[in-house]
């Protein structure tokens, strides 16, 4: 697991900024086009993610469990879940989609498919080993969905969920699940941790305000001595506690500036701030801009 960075530092792989937070609903990426990085994503999500490796080898954490991936394979992965992925090859042939919550809500039959097979849901059917001929017809599947994600247009999407669900039923005819092997303990502290993050600001309010702000209450909650749990953060992710909750938090409140009409002050209050000016000092020294500032750039949330 050394050398791995976080999802967010790499914008090529996920929609970033603004865009990030709206404007989007599927998108489909040729894994050719990017370079092989180790990234770890522990944060909630807002979408899906559909990762089809036709060639290439690495190994892929989900949850609790480790994978040797070097067969041509493709996963299905639940917003909620954390995921990582430490490159063994130097280069990936192969597709992912990505797609919104929404996008599912608004296509009744893709919704349908995905509560059938349950591939996002259960990880035991979440990753799945691929065999001839399925791999040159989810390969095609793909072409035909990047193809037409590139083309756009009014029926663009309507066309890309229908690909979408039969790369779910070419898949399921495969059911070769891989066995997981165990991770290590370092990592199982390091699961424990981003999973804590997680669940302490991803329902952040107005009348849930951020509980745990410091680098000694998460390694209490843990368990484990605030250095013990920097050292393995930093050995693994390059990033301590308290940079990992500075990120999470500025996510957090680019979130809240887009999508609510709260006052700074409340949005302040909500992560942590006593003062708005703390909070503003905060925003602009990580992000470059007030989050005044930050809110009047972007368009109206979708």
């Amino acid at each position: 697991m050394a050398g791995i960075s976080q999802l967010q530092d790499f914008p090529s792989h996920i929609p970033v900024t603004h865009d990030y937070f709206h404007n989007w609903n599927i998108r489909v990426v040729n894994a050719e086009t990017l370079t092989c990085e180790n990234y770890i994503s522990p944060n909630r999500r807002d979408f899906y993610k559909v990762l089809f490796i036709k060639n290439g080898a690495g190994l892929f954490s989900l949850g609790m469990n480790n994978y040797n991936i070097k067969d041509s394979t493709i996963l299905f992965l639940h917003p909620n879940e954390i995921i990582s992925w430490r490159s063994l090859s130097t280069s990936m042939v192969g597709f992912y989609c990505l797609f919104k919550k929404r996008y599912v809500d608004a296509h009744p039959l893709l919704k349908a498919s995905l509560e059938k097979h349950k591939l996002f849901t259960d990880l035991k059917r979440s990753i799945i080993r691929l065999e001839q001929p399925s791999i040159d017809t989810i390969n095609g599947l793909f072409s035909q969905m990047h193809e037409q994600g590139q083309m756009g247009g009014s029926l663009a999407e309507e066309a890309m969920q229908a690909y979408l669900q039969l790369i779910i039923i070419e898949s399921v005819k495969s059911v070769d699940f891989p066995s997981p092997q165990s991770i290590t303990e370092e990592y199982h502290h390091i699961h424990e941790f981003f999973r804590l993050l997680e669940t302490e600001t991803s329902k952040l309010n107005k009348d849930n305000p951020i509980r745990i702000k410091t680098a000694k209450e998460f390694a209490d909650e843990l368990a484990l001595s605030p250095n013990y749990l920097n050292a393995l953060l930093k050995k693994h992710t390059g990033q301590n506690i308290s940079t990992h909750l500075k990120n999470r938090l500025l996510e957090e409140s680019k979130a809240l500036l887009i999508q609510t009409d709260w006052t700074l002050n409340e949005i302040g209050l909500t992560i942590g701030f006593a003062e708005q000016s703390n909070f503003t000092l905060f925003f602009k020294k990580n992000q470059g801009m007030t989050p005044s500032e930050f809110r009047k750039s972007c368009p109206e949330y979708i």
